[in-house]
């Protein structure tokens, strides 16, 4: 079919519904829903079979609906009514939620039901959720519902007293800051941290702190610290640590309340944001290693289970500051200093990376030149990576990487990849050429034509096409919370086998031929050398863009490239070469084989 994905942006969501739906054989096209753009006239253009919504937050005008059949994905359960289904599932302490694919009626989350998908809710922050979880639920509602309306059969359950099945509805109102607001004195941590969850990343629980009005922007528990209940106590990597009356929460990120006339603000690291207003207080090392016991917070972690070692990372939205790189790869040194045979890097939940942090170089006073010490510090990182040959290093992908954080992954010997990630290779849409030795890794897996075709075309890929191309070399099929220990058996086994220590031989001596003909500085001096110019020119269309998408400026028309109808040409165009693909990544082709499901297993 041809399908038309109407939506408020192309966020998370939309990209995995784009994706799978291609990887399914339909042709998709994006329209953006902007208020100076009839959306009926759009639509007409567009003459799709179904028109599918994964994430508007304006109703479908009567025109649209009551010509084409429309679908709306909604965060809820079957019968869940409302703009904020998801924020109170949160901030109630749900332990099972759901999504909903429902038909476009006049009320809003009143039509016929196609398909409803359960889930379970971990404790995390909602845009965590969102991707993990809630993603997976409605990818299985939106493929249930896309293949009961090809089929011409299925009639679809309708909202109401009439039918026999009849589930009460709920009409749930809008989570304003009056509920969300943050009582210091009398919530107990676990109740501060379902607020901050619920606000995460959008739109904040708005507070008073150090004098000002505050967005409190991420929550996670701390279990040794205390003091009187909204106190300040700590500091960490960013973040800031507040005493609630009987424990305390570490909070990564804070955005300053918006003045009257004043343009949108944007989230930074807590102790950035505060600057001056900031008391003295101690900065708290990270603990030495991850202990289960312990409820605390650190973005970065280190653990070991035998002759595997897993260094695990977690930035807020996935963007990778200066300082952050710094700290990751002073972490990537010391894990390769332990004595494993594997790394893993990576490996949790939730984004891998995203490459140079957008909105801390927007704050800087000399943007350009935090834009050339943030993307030095990703490629002094992703180079410590290409270099490393003494281990294998296994890239573990859990969640979305883009540009620069996926040019990280890809500087490992394996890219181990959650079946639910997107993947976005390519810089184009923020002006940049891009570097962390793109065109050294890039080319290497998928070939110099695939490559530019996917820098050029600029749109997301599943896991699953990722693999068919040669970019990824692993797709592990679980939820979320699961991929962390799948990722730790898998890279046991890998430790374990015997042509382990001859590919750990072969890789340094393939580095070494590498360096005697074109050495890996001459990739880094090239592409740096067009990202300095891009820095350094105040007209260059990346400023701008970058001030675009700090500043969640609406674009005036959908972009051209998603307008376009996109077919399965990712997985199939091209193809991988795949001995190519085995001499580069090392992959223990000779070890494991296939599955027809996508696995590996032991020949």
């Amino acid at each position: 079919m041809h399908i038309l994905l109407v939506a408020s942006a192309f966020n998370s969501l939309t990209q995995r519904v784009h994706v799978e739906l291609r990887d399914h054989g339909h042709t998709v096209a994006v329209e953006l829903a902007l208020p100076e753009r009839p959306l009926a006239e759009a639509v007409r253009r567009h003459a799709p079979d179904l028109v599918l919504a994964p994430m508007l937050k304006t109703a479908i005008p009567r025109e649209v609906w009551a010509a084409y059949p429309c679908f709306i994905v909604h965060p809820g359960p079957f019968g869940d009514r409302g703009p904020s289904s998801l924020d109170w599932a949160i901030q109630r302490g749900a332990d099972r939620w759901g999504v909903t694919v429902l038909q476009a009626v006049e009320d809003m989350d009143a039509g016929d039901v196609w398909a409803s998908v359960d889930c379970v809710v971990p404790p995390v922050g909602k845009s965590d959720l969102y991707r993990g979880e809630i993603a997976d639920a409605a990818l299985a509602a939106v493929l249930l519902a896309v293949e009961r309306f090809a089929s011409g059969t299925h009639t679809p359950r309708p909202q109401g007293p009439a039918h026999a099945e009849y589930t009460p509805v709920r009409i749930r109102p809008y989570l304003d800051q009056s509920v969300r607001r943050i009582d210091w004195d009398a919530d107990s941590t676990e109740t501060v941290l379902r607020k901050l969850r619920a606000a995460d990343s959008q739109p904040g629980v708005l507070d008073v702190l150090c004098g000002a009005e505050w967005y409190l922007h991420g929550g996670h528990p701390e279990g040794g610290l205390r003091g009187a209940p909204g106190e300040l106590l700590a500091t960490r990597a960013g973040a800031i640590c507040r005493a609630t009356k009987d424990g305390a929460v570490w909070i990564p990120e804070l955005r300053r309340r918006r003045a009257r006339g004043r343009p949108p603000t944007y989230k930074l690291p807590a102790v950035q944001a505060l600057g001056d207003r900031l008391p003295s207080l101690p900065e708290l090392a990270a603990p030495d290693s991850a202990d289960p016991r312990r409820r605390t917070w650190t973005d970065i972690g280190y653990r070991e289970e035998g002759s595997v070692g897993v260094l695990s990372f977690s930035f807020p939205g996935g963007a990778m500051s200066t300082t952050q790189c710094r700290r990751l790869l002073d972490a990537y040194r010391q894990a390769c200093a332990r004595p494993t045979s594997v790394l893993v890097l990576g490996g949790q939940r939730d984004f891998f990376a995203n490459g140079i942090h957008l909105n801390v170089i927007e704050a800087a006073e000399d943007p350009a030149a935090e834009s050339w010490a943030n993307i030095n510090a990703v490629d002094d990182l992703v180079e410590a990576v290409l270099t490393t040959t003494d281990r294998l290093v296994v890239s573990a992908v859990a969640g979305n990487a883009a540009a620069g954080g996926m040019m990280l992954a890809l500087a490992a010997d394996e890219v181990w990849c959650r079946a639910g990630a997107v993947l976005n290779p390519h810089y184009r849409l923020m002006g940049l050429y891009g570097s962390e030795y793109w065109t050294y890794t890039l080319p290497r897996r998928v070939g110099a034509a695939t490559a530019d075709r996917l820098l050029g075309e600029a749109l997301p890929m599943s896991a699953a096409s990722a693999r068919d191309l040669g970019l990824v070399d692993r797709v592990v099929d679980c939820g979320p919370g699961d991929f962390a220990a799948e990722v730790g058996r898998l890279a046991a086994r890998l430790a374990a086998l015997p042509g382990s220590p001859s590919r750990i031989a072969a890789k340094k001596a393939e580095l070494e031929r590498q360096e005697c003909g074109e050495p890996l500085a001459a990739f880094r001096e090239r592409e740096l050398t067009r990202m300095r110019r891009t820095f350094d020119d105040p007209d260059a269309p990346y400023h701008a863009l970058r001030r675009a998408f700090v500043h969640k400026r609406r674009p005036e028309s959908t972009p051209p490239h998603l307008g376009l109808a996109a077919t399965t040409a990712t997985r199939t165009a091209a193809g991988a070469d795949r001995s190519t693909r085995a001499r580069v990544t090392g992959t223990a082709l000779d070890d494991l084989s296939r599955r027809p499901d996508g696995w590996y297993q032991e020949s």
